[in-house]
């Protein structure tokens, strides 16, 4: 039996933490890729320094795709774990959980682009 998890030293639940983003990097190809584009998005936000606001926006959409794909990620692992074989209702839960990451994706690609345009139009 596990043992109990709950309140751990902040320190113990932060290793946690990093454990998590190591197994997520180590195992997902997409999570690499939207760090990725993550990183271009700051290289290009220090390049243009636009307004505090799209600072704000920027960074918050950066953190929503790579939560999603977190949790995408571990949605993956334990529907592997539950069920290893190919299962139809598994392939549904997976789909769904690539859709929800493809559609926070989808928004930050839009922001990016209005954030483009704002600070080379505006």
């Amino acid at each position: 039996m596990m043992k109990k998890m709950k309140n751990k030293h902040l320190f113990v639940r932060l290793g946690f933490a990093l454990n998590g983003l190591k197994v997520a990097f180590s195992s997902e190809k997409s999570l690499r890729f939207q760090m990725i584009v993550a990183i271009s998005a700051l290289l290009v936000l220090i390049a243009l320094q636009p307004p505090f606001y799209w600072w704000a926006i920027v960074i918050i959409m950066i953190a929503l795709v790579l939560a999603a794909e977190l949790f995408n990620t571990a949605l993956e692992i334990i529907c592997d774990y539950v069920q290893p074989e190919y299962h139809e209702a598994i392939k549904k839960v997976k789909d769904v959980s690539a859709a929800a990451v493809l559609t926070i994706s989808i928004a930050a690609f839009v922001i990016g682009m209005l954030f483009l345009v704002d600070t080379t139009l505006g």
